[in-house]
């Protein structure tokens, strides 16, 4: 099939990548000239393992183009997938981007074509998406379908390619059959292929991540509760896990959520609850808790401290919000680091993703090993769980005697470390 995608962001350029791999005819489309001239020469602007080696194996099979004309794409193509970014405005998802693209389809619009909404969107959207290319010339050209992403950064590939599910949502039966065979090489291998309304579509995804926010939320509020009753919350997230009806996954106790879907998802959940006149309240509770995770670990590590943060070092083992991504949105580390550094702490860091852009200030330093990111150390926090940080040497990596460990993703063993004589902290142990 002959396959536009608008938008080369994140879940644009997994998805061009991938339909190409399955024999597609792929063009991405960006009004970011730089970035579509670094594709076309198979760079990828983005961290996301096998991201490059896709891209760089269907430009050579000249199944994948990238280009900023969208006139063009759209005419050429069969299926038209939107992927542009849904931002928080006012904690609401600011559709402007998604309305844009949709008048530059009306606007080429020359024979049959299904037009995907694959950015995250509120209930609804497809029926203003659909109020907008209505015309009398455009009658019976297109359908308006729902096809939301479930792509985890560091793991999209594989998540496009091995899904849990693949929903559609649209009442017409010729669109819906044209996505059946779309997807059909990934339902033969096991993906299970969910046709539904296009609301529905819309809404499941903000309902799977917001659910997903709460059992993060949940085990963090837990976990608190587990370090003023002398509890270890793994122990705890094993023993609930272990029922079927709960499963294990995304019971670990950390800092605040954050990434590019969590944060703006919850949000713009809470505002579609406002739309319909429905209160919400467990999703803004999730909200509210999440908000406050960040100044509790704060306040943990003054304490660890004794509250002499001036002049003290501090390390940061990872400052994405997630391993495997270089994404730094919604990060905890983005209100951490300023907040110490306000309060005279001199800031190292090390990230195997590199510098980042957000975090540049005279008292914040980056290092490109993790021993010079530690060696003077008064106070190392694991903020990301990265594979490099999972079986550390802390007595060869820093030269103070006295340094301190915090642990927010709980990595060590707190009696390996007691024996090892480093004073040790955790989450929720």
């Amino acid at each position: 099939m002959k396959i536009c995608i608008i938008g080369s962001g994140y879940v644009g350029l997994v998805s061009g990548a991938c339909f190409s791999d399955l024999g597609n005819t792929v063009t991405c489309v960006d009004i970011n000239r730089e970035t579509i001239e670094k594709l076309k020469k198979g760079i990828v602007p983005i961290y996301e393992p096998g991201l490059q080696e896709l891209v760089v194996r269907n430009l050579k099979k000249k199944r994948l183009f990238f280009t900023t004309d969208i006139s063009s794409s759209i005419k050429k193509s069969d299926i038209i997938f939107i992927c542009v970014g849904t931002p928080t405005k006012n904690n609401k998802a600011d559709l402007k981007y998604v309305f844009n693209v949709t008048k530059s389809i009306k606007s080429n619009l020359n024979r049959y074509k299904i037009i995907v909404t694959k950015s995250t969107v509120p209930v609804t959207t497809g029926d203003k998406i659909t109020k907008i290319l209505k015309s009398n010339k455009n009658k019976n050209k297109f359908e308006v379908v729902s096809n939301p992403e479930f792509l985890r950064e560091g793991e999209a590939i594989r998540d496009f390619q091995f899904p849990d599910r693949v929903v559609v949502g649209t009442s017409s039966n010729k669109a819906n059959k044209i996505m059946k065979k779309l997807y059909l090489p990934l339902i033969k291998k096991g993906g299970r292929y969910f046709h539904t309304s296009r609301r529905s579509a819309e809404l499941i995804k903000y309902a799977s991540n917001a659910f997903l926010a709460t059992k993060i939320t949940f085990i963090n509020e837990i976990a608190n509760l587990c370090e003023k009753s002398n509890i270890d919350v793994k122990e705890v997230a094993i023993g609930m896990g272990l029922d079927e009806r709960i499963g294990s996954r995304f019971l670990r106790s950390g800092p605040a959520y954050g990434g590019s879907c969590f944060p703006k998802d919850t949000r713009a959940l809470v505002s579609t609850g406002r739309m319909f006149n429905i209160n919400l309240s467990v999703v803004k509770s999730v909200i509210n808790s999440n908000d406050k995770r960040t100044n509790l670990l704060l306040n943990k590590i003054s304490k660890i401290m004794n509250n002499k943060i001036k002049n003290k070092n501090i390390t940061f083992l990872g400052v994405t919000f997630k391993p495997g991504t270089d994404d730094m949105r919604e990060s905890s580390s983005l209100k951490m680091i300023p907040s110490l550094t306000r309060k005279g702490a001199h800031i190292n860091y090390y990230e195997p993703t590199g510098k980042k852009n957000e975090l540049k200030s005279k008292n914040i330093n980056f290092f490109e090993n993790i021993q010079d990111a530690c060696k003077n150390a008064d106070l190392i926090i694991i903020h990301t769980e990265w594979n490099e940080f999972k079986q550390l040497n802390f007595k060869k990596i820093t030269k103070k005697r006295n340094f301190k460990v915090f642990d927010l993703r709980n990595l060590y063993s707190t009696s390996e470390m007691k024996k090892n004589k480093i004073n040790y902290f955790s989450i929720g142990r």
